[in-house]
């Protein structure tokens, strides 16, 4: 099997999408070095951690984290690109195993169900593919908990969130999502919602208020980076 590993390497070869160096594993988008200059939050499932705080005093998240720092201009902001623009799933795939590993041996490996935060139909039919969905399903390889990605659905076409300011941002979710019809019965569940980026919780907020306006349930929240 290595063998033809090593021989689709060598006619069909990946660079590291932060230094370009050449890699020599047909799962790895990073290289070693960069791997581990990758700047990691190491929130882990501390309760006063950045992340978790976002939500404190609008819905009650048990607890927040995120994989690294997203930093505009940073190497790494690359990584993130080539998943939601450029078709790269190969990525989130990686990022999620790599989210998996932070999670594995905290109380996130305790939930229940992974639930990405879902796409627009349109936007899903235009991109083909659910990036938060495609981590998820990484994270899961690693920690076994399995995927709901149809529990909650996206109701309106909501409009990039990229120019709005906190407030906008709020009022852009407020009602953009819903239970999906025929959903499971999550009371008493722990519910991990993951997504790709957190920056004021809008997005995630909106999904938690779904949960909890459905079921007595346990919230918790990964993303694969935070701003």
């Amino acid at each position: 099997m290595q063998w033809i590993i090593d021989f689709l390497m060598l006619f069909f070869p990946s660079n590291c999408l932060v230094c370009g160096k050449r890699l020599h594993s047909p799962r790895a988008i990073l290289c070693f070095e960069c791997e581990m200059k990758m700047p990691k939050t190491g929130f882990g499932d501390r309760g006063d951690n950045p992340v978790s705080k976002i939500f404190w005093g609008r819905v009650p998240v048990r607890v927040g984290t995120s994989l690294f720092r997203f930093e505009k201009g940073s190497a790494y902001q690359t990584l993130l690109h080539d998943l939601k623009y450029r078709g790269n799933r190969r990525a989130g795939l990686y990022l999620g195993r790599m989210l998996g590993q932070e999670l594995k041996h905290t109380s996130f490996s305790d939930c229940d169900l992974m639930v990405p935060v879902p796409l627009h139909h349109k936007r899903m039919k235009k991109r083909g593919y659910n990036q938060s969905e495609i981590i998820a399903r990484g994270a899961s390889e690693i920690t076994g908990i399995p995927v709901a990605a149809h529990l909650i659905e996206r109701k309106g076409h909501s409009q990039s969130q990229t120019s709005m300011n906190r407030q906008e941002r709020f009022e852009n979710m407020a009602t953009a999502f819903t239970l999906c019809d025929g959903s499971l019965d999550l009371n008493d569940k722990k519910i991990l919602i993951i997504d790709d980026v957190v920056t004021t919780g809008a997005t995630l907020e909106a999904c938690s208020q779904v949960l909890f306006s459905h079921f007595e349930c346990l919230v918790y929240i990964a993303t694969v980076s935070c701003a």
